[in-house]
């Protein structure tokens, strides 16, 4: 039996996450799980699992909500992460929270010994180097949760960076992978969050109509495997059954192929290194008929080669491009800049950025205060 704690369990992630732990009941059990501000559905949940505590944002919402769950401890703040994440009980903590909170939770969880699952990428793309770092010096793991990072995990198994060639990283393409450039300017956000393979979060689904979300995990995957940007390529391929492939030094590829549901990637997470049954992901190939690849078009998505450029510099610029992105996606999203002032944005503020290389946390944090603040202006 496995304890995990989830962080933002009111999420697209954090909701698919309580279906594996109700899919097995013998192997995991919920013991913390902490929400942004749906206060409701949060206590729904924890009267279903009954975990040991709980953390609502906000400080007055969390008191109402300790009135509901008696016997259950309630935090709030960033404080109540912290607590939730440094269990004693717990063995792994999946961060599935958007943004940046993630990131002081999962340095938490690492340092009380905790494996981690992240599914924000933030934590990687911004401190990639320190969460690596310390998750080596405490002997813990920091195991995949998107899709994309779970395959690789799975065609690697341990095979040393040297014997690979390539990560190849495969992106639906998103809703306008056939829309032409000329009329980007009059995309809408309505039209930006009508994705063809899957259903998420807003912001995830914005990063994906503009692939700011494969330019993110461009540089997770560096992290998270120990391989510098060069090696790692992106590939659309608009079935998304492929969710990623690994390319050796002698030209085989091994790929992860299914069709797509988040509980797979969470449950392989969840349950390393034991494969467990599920009915949930069921693949036809004779009905999915053909898939196809096609490399991307970085002049209508200029994001791709901003996140390699924030990759390849590295210090405080991968931060500064999450940073201004996240800004520029709610300019977009309240209809404030157009569907390519998002790119425009972040590539404005890289440009001003003054990079510290070999950044302490407080230096990385800085820079995403500044980024935020250059992006808003």
């Amino acid at each position: 039996m496995k304890n995990v704690v989830l962080l933002g369990s009111t999420g697209s992630i954090g909701t698919s996450t309580l279906k594996v732990v109700e899919d097995l009941p013998d192997r995991l059990r919920l013991i913390g799980l902490a929400a942004g501000g749906n206060a409701a559905l949060l206590g729904e949940q924890a009267r279903r699992h009954r975990p040991q505590a709980v953390s609502l944002a906000d400080p007055a919402a969390a008191a109402g909500l300790s009135k509901e769950l008696p016997g259950t401890e309630v935090h709030s703040g960033p404080e109540g992460l912290l607590r939730l994440a440094t269990l004693k009980e717990a063995d792994v903590v999946l961060i599935a929270i958007v943004g940046t909170a993630g990131l002081a939770p999962a340095l938490a969880a690492i340092r009380a010994g905790k494996d981690i699952a992240v599914a924000s990428k933030e934590i990687l793309v911004m401190a990639g180097e320190i969460v690596m770092s310390e998750a080596r010096r405490h002997g813990v793991q920091v195991l995949a949760v998107d899709s994309e990072h779970s395959a690789i995990f799975q065609c690697l198994q341990d095979k040393p960076g040297a014997s690979v060639r390539r990560l190849i990283l495969t992106a639906s393409g998103g809703p306008f992978r056939q829309t032409p450039r000329e009329v980007f300017d009059g995309i809408t956000v309505e039209q930006a969050l009508k994705h063809p393979s899957w259903v998420m979060g807003r912001k995830i689904t914005i990063d994906s109509a503009t692939l700011f979300n494969k330019g993110l995990e461009m540089i997770e995957a560096r992290w998270l495997f120990d391989i510098e940007m060069a090696r790692v390529d992106v590939i659309v391929h608009p079935q998304s059954i492929v969710h990623s492939m690994v390319e050796f030094v002698d030209g085989s590829i091994l790929a992860q192929l299914s069709t797509p549901d988040m509980c797979l990637p969470i449950q392989i997470a969840l349950c390393h290194p034991e494969r467990r049954p599920s009915a949930r992901v069921q693949t036809d190939f004779a009905r999915v008929g053909s898939l196809t690849f096609e490399n991307p078009d970085h002049e209508r998505f200029p994001s791709l080669g901003l996140a390699r450029r924030a990759g390849e510099v590295g210090g405080t610029l991968p931060a500064v491009l999450n940073a201004a992105n996240e800004v520029a996606v709610e300019r977009f999203c309240r209809r404030e800049l157009s569907f390519p002032g998002i790119a425009a944005t972040v590539a404005r503020v890289m440009d001003t950025h003054a990079v510290v290389g070999d950044p302490t946390l407080d230096q990385i944090l800085e820079a995403d205060r500044w980024a935020r603040a250059a992006a808003a202006a």
